[in-house]
């Protein structure tokens, strides 16, 4: 039943997404960043880990995954270190993510000849 929720869940994301496409006629680059934030915010309420509990990776694969682990990284070193928890929270938490990113991408561009 998990896959089911998954796909539901994650599909639905999706939708949301090539609408903003199509219809608000925004780039890429805004729906992304309005994922990112939309994640951020539901996590900043406390409900973005219910909807991941439910729904597993139908909520974490989506880019609004990101947001929810740099506010979530914040918030958890802020109630264990005090402020500066909230610069170094967000580093622990999504280092490893954009480091392997980096890592793979130079890794695929030894592979690929990129054209530009």
């Amino acid at each position: 039943m998990i896959f089911l929720w998954a796909f539901i869940v994650g599909g639905a994301i999706c939708v949301v997404g090539q609408l903003l496409f199509d219809v608000a006629k925004l780039t890429p680059a805004h729906t992304m960043a309005l994922f990112v934030v939309a994640g951020a915010v539901l996590d900043g309420f406390g409900l973005y880990e219910p909807l991941i509990d439910f729904a597993g990776a139908g909520a974490t694969v989506p880019i609004t995954s990101f947001g929810n682990a740099l506010v979530h990284g914040a918030l958890t070193e802020l109630h264990r270190v005090g402020w500066i928890g909230v610069l170094t929270g967000i580093f622990k938490v999504t280092s490893a993510g954009v480091s392997a990113a980096i890592i793979f991408s130079f890794l695929a561009s030894l592979v690929v000849r990129p054209k530009g």
